[in-house]
């Protein structure tokens, strides 16, 4: 997430480890029907004057995952990375409306579901609701992208 790698670095970055983990993952005889996998998103490092789209990262992590994930393995769950709240939402959806992947595609993420609600609760204990809303609007949206079923209309719905 950090630095000024294109997509394509990042692509090239993550097929390796991939490949390294599942090639450590066979040797111990790891049950991959019986594990979920946190990756990265395959995106533009930060501070790359060419940022990658939101299909070119869907379709970029979708091929790769397919290279190097076995079936077997029955879902994936994606870091936000350092990508804004939005960004997160949006790479996941485009990802489940591409469609046609062998695993759940889901989400792990921290600071994309907490930044709304921190922001909303400046650590002031008259701030808890406003707080706790902030959290589910965000919990709600990355829930549709879990299906394929977010709009970007949905982040001022109900905020």
């Amino acid at each position: 997430m950090d630095g000024d790698h294109t997509i394509e670095r990042c692509d090239q970055v993550t097929r390796d480890t991939l490949a390294a983990t599942f090639a450590a993952l066979h040797r111990h005889r790891v049950r991959l029907d019986g594990m979920l996998l946190k990756p990265n998103m395959v995106l533009s490092g930060g501070d790359c004057p060419t940022q990658a789209g939101v299909e070119q990262v869907a379709q970029a992590t979708l091929a790769c995952l397919r290279d190097h994930v076995p079936a077997s393995v029955p879902g994936i769950v994606f870091l936000s990375g350092g990508q804004s709240d939005e960004a997160a939402t949006a790479h996941l959806n485009a990802m489940n409306r591409l469609g046609d992947a062998p695993w759940q595609l889901s989400f792990s993420y921290g600071r994309a579901l907490q930044a709304p609600a921190l922001k909303a609760w400046k650590g002031e204990p008259a701030n808890g609701q406003a707080a706790q809303r902030a959290y589910l609007h965000r919990a709600r949206l990355n829930g549709a992208a879990r299906s394929g079923n977010w709009t970007e209309a949905m982040e001022t719905a109900d905020a």
